[in-house]
């Protein structure tokens, strides 16, 4: 696997959690205010 391959895995890795933490803190909002 070359390098490059491997940053783009973590990128999109990155991404996913990024994208859950961006849902999960929209759902806290709306059900807090």
């Amino acid at each position: 696997m070359t390098g490059s391959a491997i940053a783009m895995m973590i990128i999109a890795m990155v991404l996913l959690w990024g994208g859950a933490a961006y849902f999960l803190i929209k759902a806290y909002r709306n059900n807090t205010f």
